[in-house]
Order: structure tokens, then C-alpha cells, then sequence
């Protein structure tokens, strides 16, 4: 068996459970989609549907994390950076057809108390998003604390978010949330500056306005 089957196994599921969660999805689902034999599947993966849903869960949620510095780094301005995320998030939802963006959202409020293995996943993607996402904004200027604040702020928003985007099929709660983000980034950023720290890089010009 390539190692291509498995993979590509691993994204049938990952994008399976996008627009449908877990239960929904069947193995007969999973085998059409990644054009697999039911042998393959359960050679790469004897554990069956909970044991691809969970590697599943990790390279999407690995892969999720990467748009943070891909969609912030052309931005200067931090605050500008968290509302041209939400705002990129807003037209990706919108024009794939109100499918969320990331398994892993979709899956952990559905299987929290109903599948413990698939929650503990869940919740390491998730730390690994909250410690990534803190290091990122400690690069980008911002106190540990600060940092740890904003990411669980940001995460906690854009998941509510998209549930809330794909109910009303509308952009409006993405758009509003990425502005309540950026509203907190600029407290934070107004905050480090009161007490005395270098202005973030964009920040210079303004500051000898």
C-alpha cells in the first residue's frame, strides 16, 4: 500500500467531516471519496473510523494553524493583521458554500462527551493552536500574557463565528468578530506603548505624527 492512500484517505475524511461532522460520515463515505479500497482503509488504519478521524483531526489542525502567519505577515499593523484574517475567513466560508474551514471545530463540540478519545485530539490540536498562536504574537510584540489572551480570545471567536456564518448563511458574524479582535489587539497594542515599549513595526510613522 502507497503512502498516498493513506493520505489520501486521511484529506477524504478531514474534508468529510468539514460539512458534516463525524457521525455522519460512513466508511463506505470515506473509501468513495479518497477512491480506496475498504482493504486499504483498514490496512493504514486498523482502528477503523476513530483511528483516521483522529490523524484526520491532527494534519488538518497542523495545517490550519500555518494560515495564522500566512494570512497576519503581510500586515504591519497587528490590528490590521486579526481583521484581514476574520475578513479572509469571512470570503473563504462564503464562497466554498458555508463549509467551516477546519474539521476540527466542527468534530470537537459534536464529540466532547460522546467520543473521550476523539475529544482528547481535539484538545491537543487546540493546545497547539493556543501555543502557536502565543508565540507568534510574543514575535509580534506582545506580552506572554497578552499574547495567550489574545489567541484564546481570537480562536474562541472565530469558531463561534463560523458556527453563526454557516447558521445564517452570512458573512456579517465573521466580519463582526474580526472587528471585536481587532478592537482588543489595538488595547493591547495601546497598552505595551503606555508602558513604555518600542512601537510594533508599522507603528513608527504614526507615532512621530
Amino acid at each position: 500500500m502507497s503512502t498516498s492512500t493513506r493520505d489520501r484517505l486521511v484529506t477524504a475524511v478531514g474534508e468529510l467531516m468539514r460539512g458534516h461532522g463525524y457521525s455522519a460520515v460512513t466508511v463506505k463515505q470515506i473509501t468513495t471519496a479518497s477512491r480506496a479500497p475498504m482493504g486499504s482503509l483498514y490496512h493504514h488504519f486498523p482502528g477503523g473510523k476513530p483511528e483516521i478521524a483522529a490523524a484526520a483531526l491532527r494534519t488538518s489542525g497542523a495545517a490550519y494553524i500555518q494560515l495564522l502567519p500566512l494570512l497576519m505577515d503581510p500586515h504591519e499593523d497587528l490590528r490590521e493583521a486579526v481583521l484581514g484574517a476574520f475578513t479572509a475567513a469571512a470570503e473563504t466560508i462564503e464562497q466554498s458554500g458555508w463549509i467551516n474551514m477546519c474539521p476540527v471545530g466542527t468534530v470537537a463540540g459534536e464529540i466532547a462527551d460522546s467520543e473521550p478519545a476523539l475529544r482528547e485530539v481535539a484538545a491537543e490540536v487546540i493546545g497547539s493552536w493556543i501555543d502557536q498562536g502565543t508565540t507568534y504574537f510574543v514575535d509580534r510584540g506582545l506580552t506572554e500574557p497578552e499574547s495567550r489572551e489574545l489567541i484564546l480570545a481570537i480562536l474562541a471567536a472565530l469558531e463561534g463565528a463560523f458556527i453563526l456564518s454557516r447558521t445564517l448563511r452570512s458573512t456579517e458574524p465573521l466580519l463582526a468578530a474580526g472587528r471585536a479582535m481587532a478592537a482588543r489587539t489595538e488595547a493591547f497594542v495601546a497598552g505595551d506603548r503606555s508602558r513604555g515599549q518600542s512601537p510594533m513595526p508599522g507603528e513608527k510613522a504614526c507615532a512621530a505624527q
